[in-house]
């Protein structure tokens, strides 16, 4: 059985007025761990990818679960990829995932975040969160992703579609079948595959994404859909990124994206900056998308304080998400 928030509930757990940072109107109530929460206004599942606020997946179980909301996603804990954990790590997460009475939204794996061995892109840095894979380890890690989905509770394995070339047009072929193909085995091993358009990757924006997901036509894969890396590539996140991928999410990050005087590019926390969160979460609601997202903080303060980031972000979209109450149960 889902429980649905109340509007009041959540504005209640919004933001806390003892805590470092204050909205105006919004006051919280911290509660404690495993409230059972199932969704949050608007009939969201919204959830926060653990390491976006601290290694020690402890501490970072307890602040989600504090603020009350139903899930986690998984990429790091520990200092290790989730690829790399040994198994009394994962025993270890798992158990505090269930004391916290959370729920995992999707393996955020590293999965095709790697060359394209028909179009290796330029060697440059890239963040890998602590992943270091090549294409000869693609079918191994789909399997170990398709057990660990399994053994955290949830059916959904995010993936990518490889380093970003020049041209990704002339990649496109190839990132299409090796989607697919990865599609069909995900649908034997009962898991929905997420592709995240992620700027660095050769489907970065809405408008790739889409295509390539609409293209494959598979119920096993569909997009991830991360207006904020879109807008990394000059994209308007909304509506014209998400006007490709409607229809075919299966999962959501969340983070903002704001532009400095030069012109550059910076992560912002949600309300912060230019994204159309507003318009992008009334779209959400008409279209009825009711799923799994995650705050993908990004940002940091100035001091570098990842979790303190987390909270100024949170409390932007939980500011932005409370305009859109809904109260069911099913």
């Amino acid at each position: 059985m889902s429980r649905f928030w109340t509007r009041r509930a959540f504005l209640e757990t919004s933001l806390a007025a003892s805590l470092p940072l204050a909205v105006k109107g919004f006051s919280v109530k911290q509660g404690s761990s495993g409230s059972g929460a199932e969704t949050v206004a608007g009939g969201w599942r919204l959830g926060i990818i653990t390491d976006e606020i601290s290694q020690k997946l402890e501490d970072a179980l307890h602040f989600i679960s504090s603020y009350h909301l139903p899930g986690c996603e998984l990429r790091e804990f520990w200092g290790k990829n989730i690829m790399n954990a040994s198994p009394a790590d994962l025993g270890r997460a798992r158990k505090l995932i269930s004391d916290h009475g959370l729920k995992v939204s999707d393996i955020a794996s590293p999965i095709f975040k790697w060359n394209l061995p028909q179009m290796p892109a330029h060697a440059e840095e890239r963040d890998t969160f602590g992943a270091a894979f090549t294409e000869n380890d693609a079918d191994k890690l789909l399997h170990q992703s398709f057990d660990l989905a399994h053994s955290f509770g949830t059916r959904k394995v995010r993936i990518f579609s490889y380093w970003r070339v020049q041209d990704p047009e002339k990649a496109y072929p190839y990132v299409r079948d090796r989607l697919a193909q990865a599609a069909e085995l995900s649908g034997k091993n009962g898991i929905l595959l997420v592709l995240e358009n992620e700027h660095t990757c050769n489907a970065g924006t809405g408008r790739e994404a889409g295509k390539l997901v609409a293209e494959v036509d598979s119920a096993h894969l569909k997009v991830n859909w991360d207006p904020g890396n879109a807008a990394m590539l000059g994209e308007r996140p909304y509506p014209d990124g998400y006007e490709a991928v409607r229809g075919h999410m299966g999962h959501m990050h969340i983070k903002d994206v704001r532009k400095d005087d030069a012109g550059k590019l910076h992560w912002a926390p949600v309300g912060g900056g230019f994204i159309d969160w507003r318009g992008q979460f009334k779209a959400l609601q008409r279209d009825g998308y009711d799923d799994t997202m995650s705050l993908e903080t990004h940002y940091r303060r100035a001091d570098g304080n990842a979790l303190e980031s987390t909270r100024e972000s949170l409390a932007g979209l939980l500011k932005i998400t409370a305009e859109f109450p809904r109260t069911a149960s099913g």
